[in-house]
């Protein structure tokens, strides 16, 4: 399934969410809240100034969201990381997927995308659709370098508190998952690959992305699927070491 403008429209992430709460893994963001945190979100921003989005995974290769404008652009105090479990769109309960956000620490490239300032409310209210109707992030504004000159841009930080935060996941478990596992919008191999491919295509070098895919393929081809159990919230993997 293809997560296009249209499908989150449509409410096709209202509709997995659902599902997911009604299997027990998912408490979902009232929809009250969440207009309430964007509320507070465009006011907490430099008033007469552009907005701007800051993406850093599928949101460089599938935004979903008219645009005005795209950059190259690099923050710092956070770096990506494949630090969520996620067992909805890209994995199941009994095969979590693992997904990216930006945790603390270090820098990351991506794409820095300016919204038309009459597209703002509209075009924000699709990217909550689909980045806040969990609890696994918080919205930040961050300094982006674009180029000789610097943006506020909004973007979306893992919770660490959340209950799927993984936090630093092994190398080969990383591997394991992110070759093995699926979900309605598709596999975590197909996200891992664009997302690199992008990174490639846009001339940001990323060794640590290479180094997963590298490691994820490997894995995919030996066709041994990790197992593992649900703890505490957590998801603890028992994957056998190649």
């Amino acid at each position: 399934m293809k997560l296009d403008r249209d499908a989150i429209k449509r409410g096709v992430i209202d509709e997995m969410v659902r599902d997911a709460q009604n299997a027990g893994f998912m408490d979902p963001r009232p929809e009250g809240e969440r207009r309430e945190l964007l509320h507070s979100v465009l006011a907490a921003r430099e008033p007469d100034t552009p907005v701007w989005v800051f993406g850093y995974g599928s949101l460089m290769w599938n935004p979903a969201f008219h645009y005005a404008e795209k950059r190259l652009g690099l923050i710092h105090g956070y770096h990506r990381s494949y630090c969520m479990w996620t067992s909805g769109g890209r994995g199941t309960p009994e095969l979590p997927g693992l997904m990216l956000a930006l945790d603390h620490g270090g820098s990351c490239q991506g794409t820095a995308f300016r919204i038309a300032p009459e597209q703002v409310q509209e075009e924000l209210e699709i990217i909550w659709s689909r980045e806040m109707i969990g609890r696994a992030y918080k919205p930040r504004w961050v300094s982006v370098r674009t180029g000789k000159e610097r943006v506020r841009a909004l973007t979306f930080v893992i919770d660490r508190d959340y209950i799927r935060y993984a936090g630093k996941v092994p190398h080969d478990v990383q591997a394991a998952h992110l070759a093995m596992a699926a979900g309605r919008l598709g596999s975590c191999m197909e996200y891992l690959e664009n997302t690199v491919a992008h990174l490639d295509a846009l001339g940001i070098g990323d060794g640590p992305m290479h180094d997963i895919l590298a490691r994820a393929r490997a894995r995919h081809y030996c066709g041994d699927p990790p197992t593992g159990h649900w703890e505490n919230g957590k998801w603890r993997t028992t994957v056998k070491r190649s």
